[in-house]
């Protein structure tokens, strides 16, 4: 079965995991998702079934937006509730002063990730290095910031919503929130993904990949056997000549291709369309 979807992950359980139910419910073998969601946090996972694996480098699935509530004063070195050590009794401090601080993480903004990532040292996730013990040092990394938004300031808990690019570590977003508050330690009680770029979640309604591809359509123009049966093409004959990467229509399917110094090459050859 092909079949493009987004499914909603509750916390507690990992990504894979949840996949594995989503498997088990629609009676498929072939299934992965994109976008993992950590068993700690919660919402949108764009799945896909069968060949539909394929096309996730193609979607259209940033910036995202994340809700998360940052707890001022536990202290954690996972930065989320899983692994407080301690928790700091704080004043409350002044509304403006919060929503100045939330508003002044928009735009460019460097940063390390936490210890407890799913970066990679030498083929290894940080996190697992974290948990053995082991000392993690982990590159400065960038992240664009495009919007956000204060929800609301409940002592100690601030709740605010960011749309960033992707990579970016809304655990870290917390920390850096709290330290320009002036305090030293926070850490997030909750964090859920609300949209991965144009994806929410519909009830795991089927998508029509048409129309979530971040692709320009093409048209080809030549005899549509060349196209059906993977021969090789001419740039000439298609519509757009330009290079770049785009969806054509072929027959009942569709296939991906790039367009590169007037070569033509086969991303995805043939694909149901749905």
């Amino acid at each position: 079965m092909n079949r493009l979807f987004v499914a909603y992950k509750p916390s507690g359980v990992g990504s894979n995991f949840f996949l594995g139910k989503l498997k088990r419910k629609y009676g498929v073998k072939k299934a992965g998702f994109t976008g993992t969601l950590d068993p700690f946090a919660k919402g949108v996972l764009v799945v896909g079934f069968g060949s539909y694996t394929k096309l996730f480098r193609f979607l259209k699935k940033t910036p995202k937006t994340y809700r998360a509530t940052l707890w001022l004063g536990a202290q954690s070195d996972s930065l989320d509730i899983e692994m407080v050590q301690k928790v700091e009794e704080l004043k409350p401090l002044d509304l403006q002063k919060v929503q100045e601080v939330v508003k002044s993480l928009e735009g460019e903004l460097s940063y390390k990730p936490p210890i407890f990532s799913a970066k990679r040292i030498n083929g290894q996730r940080a996190y697992d290095l974290a948990r053995q013990g082991k000392e993690v040092e982990l590159n400065t990394i960038h992240s664009t910031i495009y919007n956000t938004k204060l929800l609301h300031y409940n002592h100690p808990f601030i709740t605010f919503e960011a749309t960033v690019s992707e990579g970016t570590y809304i655990r870290s977003l917390g920390r850096i929130i709290a330290n320009r508050l002036g305090v030293e330690d926070g850490s997030l009680s909750a964090l859920e993904r609300l949209r991965e770029g144009i994806f929410e979640y519909n009830n795991e309604q089927a998508l029509d990949i048409t129309q979530v591809l971040d692709l320009e359509k093409n048209r080809y123009l030549g005899e549509e056997e060349n196209l059906y049966y993977g021969r090789v093409l001419d740039f000439k004959d298609f519509e757009i000549q330009k290079d770049g990467t785009y969806w054509v229509e072929n027959r009942e399917n569709i296939s991906i291709i790039t367009i590169k110094n007037q070569q033509v090459k086969y991303e995805l050859g043939r694909i149901e369309r749905c």
